[in-house]
């Protein structure tokens, strides 16, 4: 009997940049290593388990991270090895199934339910796939397996590095009820800490909220927060899915109204940006600015450049420009975001930086 249930894969390939550095110098295996450019005003795009260690994580400056460990190596990025090196992934994803859906060079979905090889159990295909990411690649990488998305990317997480985790329908609910709040898809850590706040601590006391407390509080995000809490998450993966734009906001700890403050918490936002654009190969031409003020408004500006928008100063230098055409020192702000849209795929340009 067909089962009404689709199989979904969620495929995440452990540090996978700094891997693939250990990978090809061999002296630098087992060593705290990250990926980034050896400057003052760099920030780390990847770092070794070994280096996490140290507290060492993504988007931490340079600086910073060899504050923590002395005997860091800093491996300048080579995007187009990595690019390489996620085709190869790719094809052996494709031996599997057509219905692939990217979420950047390291991780992907895969629908596996009617799958090429003609496989009854997920969880053999994502085996074999990570046996022959190992043999083939000599690199690794960590899956989930479930009926959606939501559940496939929260098992992948679950066992890091080279996990493997299944989350079966009927033992979902029980999953999730003892899932950390913090582990949700989408909840970063200042909604993560209101939640706290609300009493919401895990998927459990989270399924015991009404919609309309979630939403009240969450606003359109309590819809998703309530069906993931149930399990629930029908969106398909999308192989022919064209990425419309790239973003990245921040939920401040406490409002601000500072010319000073502003620049500052744009400065952040336009620097996780950068690393986010560089991870999935892509520039753009737009760039939205998106302020929320204290009583939960919202406004948008947006600039448009002849060049390609992917830099650092480019982000700020327009972020900039667009932060002036709002009135902000009389209303305070709770949330700061940039988005790039009209995108290309520009390696020449990932290179260059």
């Amino acid at each position: 009997m067909n089962s009404p249930y689709r199989k979904i894969i969620h495929i995440d390939m452990d540090a996978f940049y700094a891997s693939v550095e250990q990978r090809d110098q061999r002296e630098w295996r087992n060593k705290p290593l990250v990926v980034g450019h050896d400057n003052e005003r760099s920030v780390v795009s990847a770092a070794s388990y070994e280096a996490r260690r140290y507290g060492i994580h993504s988007a931490m400056s340079i600086a910073k991270a060899k504050a923590l460990c002395h005997d860091l190596i800093i491996a300048p990025p080579r995007m187009d090895v990595y690019k390489h090196v996620s085709q190869a992934v790719h094809s052996i994803f494709h031996d599997y199934t057509d219905l692939i859906e990217p979420l950047s060079l390291d991780e992907a979905f895969l629908d596996v339910t009617h799958n090429k090889k003609q496989m009854d159990l997920a969880v053999e295909i994502a085996k074999e796939i990570k046996i022959r990411i190992k043999q083939e690649l000599d690199l690794v990488a960590s899956a989930g397996v479930s009926y959606n998305k939501f559940l496939a990317k929260v098992a992948s997480d679950y066992r890091k590095p080279n996990g493997l985790c299944t989350i079966h329908p009927l033992q979902a609910l029980q999953f999730i009820d003892t899932l950390p709040i913090k582990a949700f898809w989408g909840v970063g850590k200042v909604t993560a800490r209101k939640m706290e706040e609300l009493g919401i601590h895990n998927g459990k006391e989270l399924r015991d909220k009404g919609l309309n407390f979630l939403l009240h509080h969450f606003g359109k995000a309590g819809v998703l927060y309530y069906n993931f809490a149930r399990g629930i998450d029908h969106r398909p993966v999308e192989s022919n899915r064209i990425r419309k734009s790239i973003g990245c906001e921040h939920t401040l700890e406490k409002d601000i109204c500072t010319k000073a403050s502003m620049i500052i918490e744009l400065y952040h936002v336009a620097v996780e940006l950068e690393e986010r654009m560089k991870r999935h190969n892509t520039s753009g031409h737009t760039l939205t600015l998106k302020i929320k003020f204290h009583d939960f408004s919202t406004v948008t500006r947006s600039i448009s450049s002849t060049t390609a928008i992917a830099s650092l100063q480019a982000l700020l230098r327009l972020g900039k420009e667009l932060l002036k055409e709002i009135d902000y020192t009389h209303h305070p702000v709770r949330l700061i975001g940039l988005s790039v849209s009209h995108l290309s795929d520009n390696m020449q340009l990932q290179l260059d930086l």
